[in-house]
């Protein structure tokens, strides 16, 4: 299987280059400098954390991925029926780009890769779209949990998984007005704005739900659903709810102070 792997991603990233190629998509690609008027969410996320046995090496050319990844998106503009694409707007996060090697999750295992640690950006704009009227059209997650919940701030199961150029972020503005992505980094924090022309009629509360740790033989699966709320803004009264995504993750540590519930196969 590891012998077939590098071929499986040419094949996929070819496929995906040929989409690109042939799609009618109308992809946002136009970035400015002044700010839309109204901010429609705000989010930091740390940029420093210890994840289990990660070395920390990684964590701090984490940061340097990061301000490159920022510095594509920062000030885009997503207008009426555009599509913001994590992949083509940052493109491919390479050595001679100036990318160092970070922490990639990658076939079950953290370690060392070009580019490592730039999917927190992805992370932080998949939590802001999530409170905003844009319309998430492609989105992954990791196919495990590496780490336990050390100073978790969102729920589990909200992140995402980027590979370029195949494994994507992709948001779609479905609403008559434009939206404009800020994002920097900070002296200790990732920080983003989701801005617009107009208000929102509506805003929007995330969380999750049904929490639960599994045993399957000798293996941990980790188990919840992410939810939304929307809530008319003039009233504060809940206007429905949201069935985001079911997460199941393989989990890659032993879990300890939280039930478990055995599973009989």
């Amino acid at each position: 299987m590891r012998v077939l792997y590098p071929l499986a991603v040419r094949y996929h990233r070819a496929a995906k280059r040929l989409e690109w190629m042939t799609s009618r998509t109308p992809y946002a690609g136009t970035r400015q400098v002044n700010d839309l008027p109204i901010r429609i969410k705000r989010h930091k996320s740390l940029l420093l954390r210890q994840l289990g046995e990660t070395e920390m090496w990684m964590q701090h050319n984490k940061v340097t991925n990061l301000r490159l990844a920022c510095a594509q998106v920062d000030g885009l503009v997503i207008r009426p029926g555009e599509t913001f694409s994590f992949n083509k707007v940052v493109g491919n996060a390479t050595r001679r780009k100036g990318y160092v090697k970070g922490m990639r999750l990658s076939n079950g295992q953290a370690k060392p890769g070009i580019g490592g640690g730039i999917c927190q950006l992805a992370n932080l704009l998949h939590w802001m779209v999530l409170h905003s009227p844009l319309t998430v059209t492609q989105r992954s997650t990791h196919s495990f949990d590496p780490f336990p919940d050390n100073g978790r701030v969102l729920p589990w199961g909200v992140g995402c998984s980027i590979v370029y150029n195949y494994v994507d972020l992709q948001f779609r503005n479905d609403t008559d007005q434009a939206f404009q992505l800020r994002v920097d980094v900070g002296d200790r924090y990732l920080e983003g704005e989701i801005r617009a022309e107009a208000d929102s009629a509506e805003s929007y509360r995330v969380f999750a739900k049904e929490e639960r740790f599994l045993r399957v033989g000798a293996d941990y699966f980790r188990r919840n659903e992410i939810w939304r709320t929307v809530i008319d803004r003039r009233t504060g009264t809940p206007v429905r709810d949201e069935l985001i995504r079911e997460n199941v993750a393989l989990v890659k540590y032993l879990p300890v102070d939280v039930p478990v519930l055995d599973v009989l196969l």
